[in-house]
């Protein structure tokens, strides 16, 4: 099993996006039900004030690290770095990224991870299932994942919500479609809590992930920004310009989560 290092208390898993693929489908081929996660740093902030939402991450069948910050503060807990030395080479995470891809691998985004599996599903018969997001985002996603896959296996998209209210009829699209594959588009904390309450009840689904806003991407609601901003970590820049009402969730992924780990050290 790949090694494995924990950040603020969760558990991250040391793999590539190509190895955490063979690995999800090792478990669907297995029929080993569970769920995946890719905790980023404001999720791992928002862990500190939810015991439940801890648990719940780390009793994922695995954690995928999204977020270059992710990867600088495992590169520093195992170098057990000094406070003053995290400090100095943070502004590295931008200027030199690849400095911090020794102790995790990469940085694996909700978005990459949807469209990978998809691929791959497409020369198997897997069913899966698009749940969440905003009023005709799942349709459109699947129109878009299908264009880029013909023969991929979409039975189902649903809006919905996390709300009770909506559970039951949720759970019956979701058991009528027979999927086996379900990605959850609810937002964190509210996709994994809903993922893990539910799962047990999800007769056919072996594996369910919690994407974030991966559907408003790949559906084209929202733009991503340039893979040279991707790599270097800049992507929440590109995204503040976009969207500058997201200032606080900014604000906590780059500069308290780096101040939360340099306490810690």
């Amino acid at each position: 099993m790949q090694s494995e290092i924990k950040v603020m208390n969760v558990r991250f898993n040391n793999v590539t996006i190509d190895e955490s693929i063979d690995i999800i489908f090792e478990y669907i081929n297995k029929s080993k039900k569970g769920y995946i996660c890719t905790p980023n740093p404001e999720m791992l902030l928002k862990t500190q004030k939810n015991a439940v939402f801890l648990n719940i991450l780390n009793n994922s069948l695995l954690n995928i690290a999204d977020g270059i910050g992710i990867l600088w503060a495992s590169y520093n807990i195992e170098k057990h770095n000094s406070k003053f030395k995290a400090l100095l080479n943070l502004p590295l995470v931008a200027l030199y990224p690849q400095k911090f891809r020794t102790v995790l691998k990469e940085r694996v985004t909700g978005t990459d991870l949807l469209q990978k599996i998809c691929e791959k599903a497409e020369s198997h018969p897997y069913k899966i299932f698009l749940l969440g997001a905003g009023p005709k985002v799942a349709e459109i996603t699947k129109e878009k994942l299908l264009a880029h896959s013909p023969s991929l296996n979409i039975v189902g998209f649903f809006e919905g919500s996390p709300d009770d209210k909506d559970k039951e009829e949720i759970i019956k699209k979701i058991n009528s479609s027979e999927a086996d594959i379900l990605f959850v588009a609810f937002g964190a904390p509210k996709q994994e809590v809903w993922i893990s309450d539910n799962l047990k009840t999800l007769k056919t689904v072996k594996i369910a992930i919690g994407i974030g806003g991966a559907f408003d991407f790949v559906s084209g609601k929202k733009k991503r920004a340039p893979l040279w901003m991707q790599k270097t970590g800049l992507e929440w820049l590109y995204r503040l310009i976009q969207e500058p009402s997201r200032i606080k969730r900014i604000y906590n992924a780059t500069i308290k989560f780096p101040i939360q780990i340099i306490k810690y050290l």
